[in-house]
């Protein structure tokens, strides 16, 4: 265990610890007094309790703002996350688990990395209203599918987050996320709706305050109105962070992504040759530039590209 928590230390030494200037509160580097205390008081408890990994202020400060600084709910959710790691196999999921089908499901459920926003984010794409499910269930399973979520979830945190901390020389720690709801319909939305209630609980639970921007573009028409019903229940800073967009987002994803990182087929000039695996298998971004890339190496593909 020590060789491991060894390796950690060096893992998280190589790359910026402190978030840029003007981050938001309760982040590394832009703590007040008291959250600093409940930081302190939470890493000295789970010292005692004998955690030896992830006891970094990064991971323990996302698990306070979950928690809006309550160090005992954040003790719980924290317990309860390393629970779900050793029964789930989550730190061992990047050797164990090989989605191959990947290729094919990217065709049916259209889910990918590319590049980086302005505020050295990794930028995750879904587009949901391109599922079909039926045929996707031909090739995979809910429970791979969710698995890949992890893989995925676990790539984040040791290869793409780094990289482009590097590469924006501050910590990130977040994403934005583009969903694109065209041609979304009822039945659709409803195929998937076990999965992505599956999906929202690893994330809310087990990866929190991953979320940095959301931009839901092509809404349909009524969604902006049916969200606003759902607001006064949501944590307002969670709502901060998402965008509601018709048809014409071009301009506002602009303002977020660089023309040169969004693709082509949102209105930016990224395009990515077949040759590279196109835009779903790509997986273009710092974590593929040798210049950002730590000791963790480059990073890993869940399917072979051979």
């Amino acid at each position: 265990m020590d060789t491991v928590v060894a390796q950690e230390k060096e893992f998280l030494e190589s790359y910026p610890q402190v978030c840029a200037a003007g981050s938001l509160p309760g982040t590394p580097g832009n703590l007040t007094k008291e959250q600093e205390s409940a930081l302190e008081q939470l890493k000295e408890i789970l010292i005692a309790k004998e955690y030896k990994l992830r006891l970094d202020d990064s991971t323990l400060l996302r698990f306070l703002r979950a928690r809006k600084f309550d160090v005992n709910l954040s003790l719980e959710m924290y317990e309860n996350c390393e629970k779900w790691r050793k029964e789930y196999g989550t730190d061992s999921i990047l050797t164990d688990f090989h989605y191959d089908e990947k290729p094919i499901v990217a065709k049916y459920y259209p889910q990918y990395y590319h590049k980086t926003d302005k505020e050295g984010r990794p930028v995750y794409f879904e587009e949901l209203g391109a599922v079909n499910l039926p045929e996707m269930l031909k090739i995979t399973t809910q429970e791979r599918m969710l698995k890949n979520l992890v893989w995925e979830y676990e790539s984040f945190v040791k290869y793409r987050l780094p990289a482009s901390s590097r590469a924006f020389n501050s910590l990130v720690e977040t994403s934005c996320t583009v969903l694109d709801l065209k041609g979304i319909s009822i039945s659709s939305a409803y195929n998937v709706i076990s999965y992505v209630k599956e999906a929202s609980v690893i994330g809310q639970n087990y990866y929190p305050e991953r979320m940095g921007k959301f931009y839901i573009i092509n809404a349909p028409f009524g969604f902006s109105a049916a969200f606003k019903l759902f607001k006064p229940f949501l944590d307002p800073v969670t709502v901060s962070k998402i965008f509601i967009l018709g048809s014409s987002y071009k301009k506002e994803l602009l303002k977020q992504i660089p023309e040169e990182n969004l693709p082509v087929k949102f209105g930016g000039k990224s395009e990515v040759d077949e040759s590279q695996g196109g835009l779903y298998l790509s997986d273009i971004g710092p974590w593929r530039n040798a210049e950002f890339i730590g000791p963790e190496g480059e990073a890993p593909h869940a399917f072979s590209m051979n």
